[in-house]
């Protein structure tokens, strides 16, 4: 049952969502439905829709649907690792996922949610991802989960650029990315440029703005992407937000 497709508004999702107030958020639960079903996930971490299994209930089984046994996966914007998570239970034993995450508070989610389900062969880099190495300022948000590399943030993180990372070896080439930055996507694939070129990755973008996802858009096919929405019934990407972009020629959205 896809809980979260019934609005908080109504009377009957007030009544479904009203026991979950009384679960402690530090206690594991198993996820319920989905790809993730039988995993274990911290309740407060996130929305209660990660482990009911009705979180991003469309998307999360696409993407797995995309995952094969030995691919390499990059989770950039990870947040507490629900993605991560998914994409290792999809790639082991054979794959490897890197998750990239600035906030130290989510790191320490995801590595919990590794330990707990005893994932190992996942590399988490507690930095930002942009077309630099060096540090940023980063902007808190209530929600962990929408925090922004800003000028005005109050933190300051580590960046990364991809193409530094993979051209020195310290991380392998993806066959897969995930990508929800929320605003710095340009950024990524610019620090991504020659990977893109020779990796050739599929890969899941979420863009925040409409000149950034113009810009996204252009960039992609000018690196030889193909793209489409995520949402089926969108056709169109210049009316959506969500995107999958493949090298021409390929497959990996079949």
């Amino acid at each position: 049952m896809n809980v979260s497709s019934i609005s908080n508004r109504s009377v009957a999702g007030r009544l479904l969502r009203l026991p979950l107030a009384l679960i402690p958020g530090a206690l594991p639960m198993p996820v319920l439905q989905g790809p993730l079903r039988g995993h274990w996930w911290i309740t407060g971490s996130s929305n209660h829709g990660c482990w009911l299994g009705s979180y991003e209930y469309a998307k999360q089984r696409l993407f797995a649907r995309m995952i094969r046994i030995g691919d390499v996966v990059f989770d950039i914007g990870a947040n507490v690792g629900f993605y991560t998570l998914l994409a290792a239970s999809r790639a082991m034993p054979e794959g490897i996922v890197v998750a990239f995450e600035p906030l130290g508070q989510n790191a320490r989610f995801i590595h919990r949610h590794l330990r707990i389900n005893n994932i190992d062969r996942v590399q988490v880099i507690e930095a930002a991802v942009g077309d630099t190495n060096g540090t940023v300022r980063f902007k808190r948000h209530a929600s962990s989960a929408m925090g922004r590399v800003s000028e005005d943030g109050s933190l300051v993180v580590e960046q990364v650029s991809l193409d530094e990372l993979c051209d020195a070896r310290t991380i392998p080439d993806p066959t897969l990315m995930k990508i929800d930055v929320e605003g710095a996507e340009l950024s990524v694939l610019r620090g991504a440029a020659r990977m893109l070129q020779c990796a050739r990755p599929s890969i899941f973008l979420a863009t925040h703005g409409a000149q950034i996802h113009r810009d996204c858009c252009d960039f992609l096919r000018g690196c030889g992407y193909s793209l489409r929405a995520i949402d089926e019934s969108t056709t169109s990407v210049d009316t959506t937000d969500e995107i999958i972009a493949s090298p021409r020629g390929s497959d990996a959205t079949a």
